[in-house]
């Protein structure tokens, strides 16, 4: 096979050659100032074609590449800010593709316009003050409206969140490390505060170095990947442990540098829950084929937003992906109870010579207490709704209403910092459900046997 592309070559370098040596031939009996504007009406001609053809290929393209590209088709942004930034691009590919294609039409017609010709002289301008004051004016203005509008959308985009905000109830906050070749993420418990931590306390069980004196730290947990509630404003400290990586999330306008030692953040509203965007991809026929990974789903059946680092930083930068989920407030809350037990300081420092905290008996910390207290009022939810599964009448209206009691005694039971309002959290969810589950049993008199009811009454003495 090798052996017959070389051979190919080789006739097609023979065939061009001999071509030459004929156009040479014919020039000799045509004449040289003849054979050379023959070859400027071809070539001229020939770049009017590749210009026409050339700009139709880049118009069609762009509209089969719709479905692909960010801000357009399917693509429009996931986030709150993120239409601003589609603007500033759309803005910008509007003026550049006027001068795109103004350029490429100039030339291209020049050149067939003024093509050598028999007769025809050039003419020699030294220069043209109107010309040259257009085109430094017109690129000026443009410039200056897309620089104007550029920065205040990054002022827009890039503000932090205020003082007067509150983490917890305006926003929330997480954390993104990167290293070679992993995001490490920590999400903080319900203080809805990331403790403190510190590069030389990083080691095989403490890969972020958080300091464990700092009682922040010890409702920190570390997920696997990233869940967030739709609508809510997200702040994400970013970091790197190592070199230089890049936090980037596209489907929401989201890429900020992870610099060593030096943290960044960004902030965004997440407004497309993982489940809509599904939704959107699935009238597009590119989504609707079998997805690579996974052969048994469609694209857009297995799609889910992801993170990745958009710098080079090293051999195994590909591997660098986390899973993103934005769902439902309903649905955070319950992914939120269910891993706040997951906490990294007691499934791996709790009770070990690394915790400060060891002579304390496990279940007496707060956030122990916290948890169980919790647990509590989930295990009469339970109880409650078994029981209701198989009710009626009137009775299921009362364990309805009991029910309303108890989910509210759970609202309280998984924010709360105070234990004693745990505690009277979990009172008052027993109390509910005991108010329907343990109703006394009613006292039933005894059967009365009518014959020797009878014979008593025979035997009485009058």
């Amino acid at each position: 096979m090798t052996w017959l592309l070389l051979i190919i070559i080789v006739l097609a370098v023979v065939f061009i050659v001999q071509i030459g040596r004929a156009r040479e031939l014919a020039s000799l009996v045509r004449g040289e100032k003849a054979e050379e504007f023959e070859r400027n009406n071809f070539h001229a001609g020939l770049g009017m074609v590749f210009m026409i053809s050339f700009l139709l290929i880049c118009i069609v393209s762009f509209i089969y590449y719709i479905p692909y590209l960010l801000g357009w088709g399917p693509n429009t942004a996931a986030s709150l800010h993120g239409p601003v930034v589609d603007s500033v691009f759309n803005t910008t590919l509007f003026f550049t593709s006027i001068v795109f294609f103004g350029c490429q039409f100039a030339l291209f017609f020049f050149a067939w316009k003024f093509r050598g010709q028999k007769g025809r002289r050039a003419k020699y301008w030294a220069h043209d003050d109107r010309l040259e004051l257009i085109w430094m004016l017109v690129p000026a203005i443009i410039m200056t409206f897309l620089v104007v509008s550029g920065l205040q959308a990054w002022n827009e985009i890039m503000a932090d969140v205020t003082p007067e905000e509150v983490a917890g109830e305006d926003y929330m906050e997480i954390e993104a490390t990167g290293m070679q070749f992993a995001w490490l993420l920590r999400y903080p418990g319900r203080d809805q505060k990331l403790g403190t931590k510190h590069f030389t306390k990083i080691d095989g069980t403490n890969p972020l170095g958080q300091d464990w004196t700092d009682k922040k730290n010890i409702d920190d947990f570390q997920p696997s990947e990233i869940v967030l509630p739709v609508g809510k404003k997200v702040r994400v400290r970013i970091n790197s442990r190592d070199v230089l990586h890049n936090f980037y999330l596209p489907q929401f306008r989201v890429k900020m540098d992870a610099v060593p030692g030096m943290p960044t953040y960004f902030v965004f509203t997440p407004v497309v829950t993982s489940d809509s965007m599904r939704n959107r991809y699935k009238g597009y026929d590119n989504w609707n084929i079998p997805d690579k990974q996974n052969p048994d789903k469609k694209r857009w059946e297995a799609f889910e937003y992801e993170l990745a680092c958009a710098e080079l930083c090293g051999r195994g930068h590909y591997s660098m992906r986390r899973v993103l989920k934005v769902v439902t407030a309903e649905e955070y809350a319950e992914w939120f109870d269910g891993i706040e037990g997951t906490s990294h300081y007691l499934n791996n420092v709790r009770g070990t010579d690394k915790d400060p905290f060891k002579d304390v008996a496990k279940g007496e910390l707060e956030f122990e207490q916290l948890l169980a207290q919790k647990e509590i009022v989930k295990a009469e939810l339970a109880s409650l709704q078994e029981a209701m599964a198989a009710a009626a009448g009137e009775s299921l209206s009362k364990m309805e209403a009991a029910e309303t009691k108890v989910l509210a005694a759970l609202k309280i039971a998984r924010t709360t910092l105070d234990v004693a309002a745990a505690k009277k959290a979990a009172a008052d969810a027993k109390a509910a459900t005991m108010s329907v589950l343990a109703q006394p049993e009613p006292i039933e008199a005894p059967a009365t046997d009518s014959v020797a009811t009878d014979s008593v009454a025979e035997e009485k003495p009058l």
